[in-house]
């Protein structure tokens, strides 16, 4: 079936590990079936990287305005490219994925999506990668993160002030809980800052 997509998606499908390859032959297995996806298999940093490569490939090529590909196939790569992405929801632990995941639900105007990568954002990312997505040009990703660390406990933002790259960013989000939530203790730490830098 993956050749049925064209060169560039056999190419880049050839390229990934067996184990990648695999994880996605179950996934979309399960997708076929109905089934739920377990979360047992073996997932690192490189699946992460080669499901992103494989998924911008899927898209680059379901955006294509030319007729090459009928339109069962054309149901097929998008039938893929959804069951990878949802794979990649449930896995990722990456800014750069997470933004990729974000722009694309957008460019669908899935906002159900959106709203569920926003969930997974403050269950499983850890704050410095949070931080860095507060720092991304794409202005949705930039909220969702901001969204995320305003509602983060002082303790963790407080922690955070002490990293030259996410010190700012970390403020901010304090600054916010003051305003919006009215917080005493973000409050307290920002007046001990002030202190510190007089």
């Amino acid at each position: 079936m993956i050749d049925d997509f064209g060169d560039r998606i056999a190419t880049v499908w050839s390229e990934l590990r067996p184990a990648t390859r695999g994880l996605v032959e179950r996934a979309l297995q399960a997708a076929a079936t109905g089934s739920q996806t377990t979360r047992s298999f073996q997932y690192d940093a490189r699946a992460d990287l080669e499901l992103s490569r494989f998924l911008a490939a899927l898209d680059d090529r379901a955006a294509e305005k030319t007729g090459a590909l009928d339109a069962e196939t054309g149901g097929k790569l998008k039938s893929v490219a959804d069951t990878l992405a949802s794979v990649l929801q449930e896995q990722t632990e990456s800014a750069e994925v997470f933004a990729q995941l974000v722009q694309r639900a957008e460019m669908q105007k899935d906002y159900k999506r959106i709203d569920s990568l926003a969930d997974a954002l403050t269950s499983r990312f850890p704050p410095s990668e949070i931080c860095e997505l507060a720092r991304s040009e794409d202005v949705i990703v930039r909220e969702l993160a901001n969204e995320a660390l305003a509602r983060c406990p002082v303790s963790v933002l407080a922690a955070l002030l002490s990293d030259p790259v996410d010190a700012e960013t970390a403020r901010y989000a304090l600054r916010r809980q003051i305003v919006e939530y009215g917080s005493e203790d973000a409050r307290r730490i920002l007046a001990v800052l002030d202190q510190e830098e007089m």
